[in-house]
């Protein structure tokens, strides 16, 4: 295992490797239906009128979707890179992504930026977001979220530097608790030239935010 938790190498383990297999969802459908259906029985509800008749089927469609991440293995989408020579910044900004906190396994819901600095090689652009889908689709607390994404482009891509900002509005925190609609939680992980170059991490912020450090 590698410093993000997941294994390095992709080609082996238990963790299937390609979005949409149907092996990816090994979810334990029965389970969740009868789970639900006690739930709605403790809060007070009916599981058996019309408009409930079909939520416990629902929930564990949905969940199986929501929490396939489990199941993936996010390296997979950096194994393939390509000899280029470009020694500045790659930066994929404004990657939507949803996820769910694991403290109440309610959404929170945001926006990835995703750079790396090239050490001779680089990677499809499509496979930053593929990754940040990945490590989403999981029960997550977003500072580990951040953290995860930046160490699996380190230990796959070994560029000179990788940094991730997230940006997300957390549905724990306006539909129950404190309930401040409209907060929003910023994190980062830097790495090598971004966290030592304090010129290239300004250059970073100037290019997501719009504006300078």
């Amino acid at each position: 295992m590698g410093q993000s938790g997941f294994p390095l190498d992709v080609g082996s383990g238990s963790l299937p490797t390609c979005i949409g297999e149907e092996a990816a969802l090994p979810v334990d459908h029965q389970r969740i239906c009868k789970a639900v259906r006690e739930i709605l029985l403790a809060i007070g509800e009916d599981p058996d009128r019309e408009g409930l008749r079909d939520t416990p089927e629902r929930v564990a469609r949905m969940y199986a979707e929501v929490f396939s991440g489990l199941h993936e293995n996010p390296a997979f989408h950096l194994r393939k890179t390509f000899v280029q020579k470009h020694d500045e910044m790659v930066l994929v900004k404004d990657i939507p992504f949803a996820s769910f906190c694991e403290h109440h396994l309610l959404p929170f819901i945001g926006l990835a930026h995703v750079a790396y600095l090239p050490n001779g090689r680089i990677v499809g652009l499509s496979k930053l977001a593929r990754v940040v889908e990945v490590v989403s689709r999981r029960p997550q607390v977003q500072e580990r979220m951040t953290e995860q994404i930046a160490d699996l482009i380190m230990e796959h891509l070994r560029p000179r530097g990788v940094a991730v900002i997230l940006e997300a509005d957390h549905t724990c925190m306006s539909l129950r608790g404190v309930r401040k609609p409209g907060a929003r939680t910023i994190t980062s992980s830097m790495r090598g030239g971004f966290l030592e170059h304090a010129a290239t991490r300004a250059e970073l912020m100037a290019l997501v935010f719009g504006r300078g450090s």
